[in-house]
């Protein structure tokens, strides 16, 4: 993290203190370890009473949070939410996708902009959702919001964070792909499956997935603390977007089991409701900000993220 103040800010610490709420997820979690690591001093927001000095409370449906537990941070990393794929998409389980993001974002961005001295940098979390379908055209962050459930989630999830913005805080939002790791995530339920020898294409294969590895996904998330300049959406997805096609026979040569099965879309669909149409909608999602403010990838291709997963 950069330690730079600027002439109207108190000299920072020299431990670097940073606010981080999903702390218990898959990218969380991987995020906390690698600050402290470190020696950065992490903060852990959780939804109890905290458990020791590292942790603060908040509430996101109340839209709570215990602003006296922020002060001090040079930057907030916003990534709770409710899973896209932990359950059917029921109507009940939408709102709750909507709500666990747009008003916890709301509550976060309140909640700095109302510290004394607010963090220089505010991280929130949000998705290559926001496209939509894109075929097999190729979008960066110029590219407009796209029609649906989720493309509207992540418009409003982005909009809640406007009082961190309107306070001066510089507000970057990590447009994530799916997350390459062998536990957690929807990627995570795919290898137990491919180690099994029951992987296979989904659907027609041709819809592209633009991934990361998780490895590059925190290295990214810290970039974003660290680049003065890096403000707005940023895409968060490795250079080279791959086919579900190609990410089958990926997964069948690293984990060197047969991939001949195939889910058809019906079957998807029976399965997982609405959230079928995000599995088989293709998303072509390029991290061009990403990659002119001079990040590189640890892991570009998705077979060698793979393999770091695996």
């Amino acid at each position: 993290m950069s330690l730079s103040a600027g002439p109207s800010r108190p000299s920072p610490s020299p431990r670097p203190r940073v606010a981080v709420t999903g702390a218990g997820g898959l990218i969380g979690s991987a995020l906390v370890r690698s600050l402290r690591a470190d020696g950065h001093e992490v903060v852990r927001l959780v939804r109890r009473p905290p458990r020791g000095a590292d942790e603060v409370e908040w509430d996101p449906k109340r839209q709570y949070v215990d602003v006296a537990g922020l002060a001090g941070c040079d930057a907030v990393v916003h990534l709770a939410g409710a899973g896209v794929g932990d359950r059917r998409w029921s109507e009940a389980y939408k709102r709750e996708i909507r709500d666990s993001r747009v008003l916890g974002t709301a509550a976060i961005a309140e909640a700095v902009a109302a510290l004394d001295v607010p963090p220089r940098v505010l991280v929130c979390g949000s998705a290559i959702g926001y496209y939509g379908d894109t075929g097999t055209r190729a979008v960066d962050e110029s590219a407009p919001a796209g029609h649906g459930f989720l493309p509207s989630v992540c418009v409003e999830w982005e909009e809640a964070a406007a009082a961190a913005e309107e306070a001066g805080i510089r507000v970057a939002f990590a447009r994530t792909g799916l997350v390459v790791a062998a536990r957690g995530g929807a990627w995570g339920r795919l290898f137990p499956l491919f180690r099994a020898g029951l992987g296979g294409r989904l659907g027609d294969g041709r819809q592209y997935w633009s991934f990361i590895a998780l490895h590059d996904e925190v290295a990214a998330l810290r970039h974003l603390v660290d680049t003065p300049d890096l403000a707005g959406p940023v895409n968060l997805t490795a250079p080279e977007p791959v086919t579900n096609r190609e990410v089958t026979a990926a997964m069948s040569r690293v984990l060197h089991r047969p991939a001949v099965l195939h889910v058809p879309a019906p079957a998807l669909r029976l399965a997982l409701g609405g959230f079928a149409e995000d599995v088989l909608g293709s998303q072509r999602v390029l991290p061009r900000r990403l990659l002119e403010s001079g990040f590189r990838f640890a892991f570009p291709t998705v077979e060698s993220a793979i393999r770091a997963a695996a």
